[in-house]
């Protein structure tokens, strides 16, 4: 006769889904805590969602992220004269274990009005 001792299978880890919104606010600020026992990757998304003001020929709009406090990506673009615009930015990052993950966006317009500022990380598993 055999023994074999069970050990209770340890619970798949659910993804984790951080998100802030802000509305017609400069920046926004997601602070992701670190995880004890495993390496993450988050795929990290950001929207800024402006509209132009009348007439405001020359208006743009402009997105910065930084990964904690690096810059990871901005672009400025033309605010388009008609009906709501935006801006986006996808990409990936990995956090190691035991270390947190801090993501800031800043939107910056020019002849437009900010009306929302997104910013997303969802876990790969």
């Amino acid at each position: 006769m055999s023994s074999f001792a069970h050990r209770p299978a340890a619970p798949e880890p659910h993804a984790e889904r951080w998100l802030v919104e802000e509305d017609e606010r400069e920046v926004a600020l997601l602070d992701i805590p670190p995880h004890a026992e495993r390496e993450r990757r988050f795929e990290v998304s950001c929207t800024l969602e402006v509209k132009p003001r009348a007439g405001q020929a020359d208006a743009w709009h402009a997105l910065r992220v930084l990964v904690d406090g690096a810059l990871q990506w901005q672009r400025q673009v033309p605010t388009h004269p008609e009906g709501a615009d935006t801006l986006d930015v996808r990409f990936v990052k990995r956090v190691p274990v035991g270390q947190p993950l801090r993501l800031l966006a800043v939107g910056e317009v020019q002849g437009a009005i900010r009306q929302r500022i997104t910013l997303q990380a969802e876990e790969e598993l």
